[in-house]
């Protein structure tokens, strides 16, 4: 079997969830990249960031599974944001509408601030 170009690493880190998604989401492989980010995010943490700096390439399908993921945390109560996007990246989620849904930030450290900022 293949191994798999995508890399989920959780951290957390000041009482906020950081997941670190590196690698490429492509429609083959969004399944597996769907039940892992569902699974990290199944917990009571209040706060959560998907950081996407090493992100090289997501499909529609993977775009999909962050949506849903955004929308579970907040029906939960929960905040989701997304960071370090690529310009590439950053395209798709506005074409999407994503970034009237899911708040951006440029860096992770600006993400974790707002994080602060809401706690």
């Amino acid at each position: 079997m293949e191994k798999s170009s995508i890399e989920l690493q959780v951290d957390r880190t000041e009482g906020v969830l950081v997941i670190n998604l590196s690698g490429e989401v492509h429609g083959f492989e969004a399944e597996e990249f769907h039940e892992n980010l569902w699974e990290v995010t199944d917990g009571s943490d209040k706060f959560t960031i998907l950081d996407l700096e090493g992100l090289d390439y997501i499909s529609s399908v993977g775009l999909r599974s962050i949506l849903m993921v955004a929308k579970k945390l907040r029906e939960r109560g929960a905040k989701f944001v997304v960071c370090s996007l690529s310009r590439r990246t950053k395209s798709l989620f506005k074409m999407a509408a994503f970034d009237k849904v899911v708040d951006m930030y440029e860096s992770r450290s600006e993400a974790m601030e707002a994080m602060k900022k809401e706690g």
